[in-house]
């Protein structure tokens, strides 16, 4: 996977076990990818032309200390409205999770409209 985006892993992400919570494993990959269509496609926070349809997480390993999340992306071939984002977590060297994501891209009436070339362009052309 070529996008890496550092997440911080912040005291408040623990549960009263002494790990960061499962639901924050998908926050960190909201956070890159929010740099991923910044960076990647060129899309703004802002945007509301794109939402997510399907979230899947795998849970290999716990955190248990601040530091920095590595959440490396990479993005499946886009189909008619939508396509995948595929994510490995990893703290310390080690994968902590891995994950994928099923964006739709949206009409300014906010429906399922096809994914625009120039998204398709940019996953294309991603290093």
């Amino acid at each position: 996977m070529s996008f890496v985006a550092e997440v911080p892993v912040r005291f408040r992400d623990f549960d009263s076990f002494g790990h960061v919570n499962n639901a924050v494993y998908a926050t960190y990959c909201e956070q890159a990818r929010v740099q991923y269509f910044e960076e990647v496609i060129g899309l703004p926070l802002s945007d509301p032309h794109i939402v997510v349809a399907h979230l899947e997480l795998d849970y290999r390993a716990p955190i248990e200390r601040v530091g920095t999340v590595d959440v490396a992306i990479e993005a499946g071939e886009p189909g008619g409205k939508s396509f995948p984002l595929y994510y490995e977590l990893s703290f310390d060297g080690e994968v902590v999770a891995t994950g994928e994501t099923v964006q739709v891209a949206m009409d300014d009436a906010g429906r399922p409209t096809t994914v625009p070339e120039s998204w398709r362009d940019a996953i294309a052309t991603q290093p």
